[in-house]
């Protein structure tokens, strides 16, 4: 029985276990594969525009709160609080010398999947009662610049009610 097994096709080649429960090695369908990971030096580039936005946030006199804090909704890329108020900053970065396309990047679908983390930052952390604000930095690094071009732009877009669903936060 174990060389059958060894020399089955790879679809059945899993442990007894999961052939007794029905469990197959193909867990999802091919439309939800998930994306490939990004080459190394879209991460790297997008590590080092998000430390420049931190960076430039602090001497703004933003206190950094949580950097791409995650859950089963998405990822945040900065967690700030100014004064009383959090803010939740999107951060876009380009090695192009215009600014401006990182700023309209944040289209609606973008700003409900940042608002649905930010309610679960809130929810997670006990915070729901708290101000708070929505805000796109934009990193422009082009290859012939030693530091970047940072545009802040705060209150970039309100709570769309789409985000919230129809009773509400988490209906």
């Amino acid at each position: 029985m174990a060389r059958a097994v060894r020399n089955a096709p790879l679809h059945e080649r899993r442990p007894w276990w999961r052939r007794w429960l029905g469990f197959s090695v193909k867990t999802r369908p091919d439309s939800a594969r998930q994306h490939p990971r990004l080459p190394w030096w879209r991460r790297w580039f997008g590590d080092r525009a998000e430390r420049a936005a931190t960076n430039y946030l602090r001497r703004q006199g933003h206190e950094v709160l949580a950097r791409n804090w995650r859950c089963d909704f998405g990822e945040l890329d900065l967690v700030t609080r100014a004064g009383s108020e959090l803010v939740f900053v999107e951060i876009r970065s380009t090695a192009r010398v215009d600014v401006a396309a990182p700023l309209t990047s944040v289209d609606v679908a973008k700003q409900k999947q940042v608002v649905r983390v930010a309610l679960a930052f809130l929810k997670c952390h006990g915070l729901l009662g708290r101000a708070a604000r929505f805000d796109v930095v934009a990193v422009s690094w082009p290859p012939d610049q030693a530091q970047p071009t940072i545009e802040h732009q705060p209150h970039a877009f309100a709570v769309p009610e789409a985000a919230l669903g129809r009773g509400g936060m988490f209906a």
